[in-house]
């Protein structure tokens, strides 16, 4: 709803407006003072996790959503690993890294921050979890196939992602240090 012109030229928002943006405001205030505290919040996301867990476990089914959460984590997880540039689509070649160690430094950037990748998985687990309450989403099925054939995913994806980190000669886990011009 947009608010209505004031004598003043001011817009004048609802009641439910200015809450909204109260609320959003104060979330975003928590959620930029959590980010320093990165062990913490993991440990927040696997106790969401954990939750979800024991809720399909002892609810005996949701496994339609339980494959699509995993196959979303998959797919923030390649995000995650993966470079921001990627050196296969900058070069037809793929000759746009350094082929060897001292030509240039390049920071290693993500294309998923750990931030952003530990907030869509925090909010992916609230969100399936929320999702077991409806009755509409527990589609009976043959859950070993499914479990078979996102392990299938996970394995072929990973082979892809880690073929590509070896030949393109990066690591997401280790920080390279710039270490200075060596000087003869």
């Amino acid at each position: 709803m947009k608010g209505v012109e004031a004598d003043g030229g001011d817009a004048v928002q609802s009641p439910l407006a200015k809450w909204k943006n109260e609320v959003s405001r104060t979330f975003r205030y928590y959620l930029d003072r959590s980010a320093p505290y990165t062990f913490r919040r993991w440990l927040g996301t696997l106790a969401a996790a954990s939750i979800y867990i024991l809720r399909v476990y002892y609810g005996r089914g949701f496994f339609v959503i339980s494959y699509g959460l995993g196959t979303y984590i998959l797919n923030l997880l390649i995000g995650f690993l993966s470079p921001k540039e990627d050196p296969e689509l900058e070069a037809p070649d793929g000759a746009s890294l350094p082929p060897k160690d001292n030509d240039e430094f390049r920071p290693f950037v993500r294309r998923l921050p750990e931030f952003l990748f530990w907030y869509a998985t925090t909010k992916a687990f609230i969100v399936a979890f929320l999702m077991t309450f409806c009755s509409i989403f527990d589609v009976p099925v043959f859950w070993p196939i499914l479990l078979c054939y996102w392990i299938f995913l996970f394995v072929l994806t990973m082979k892809r992602q880690i073929t590509h980190m070896i030949r393109y000669k990066y690591d997401p886990f280790r920080k390279k240090k710039y270490s200075g011009s060596k000087s003869d």
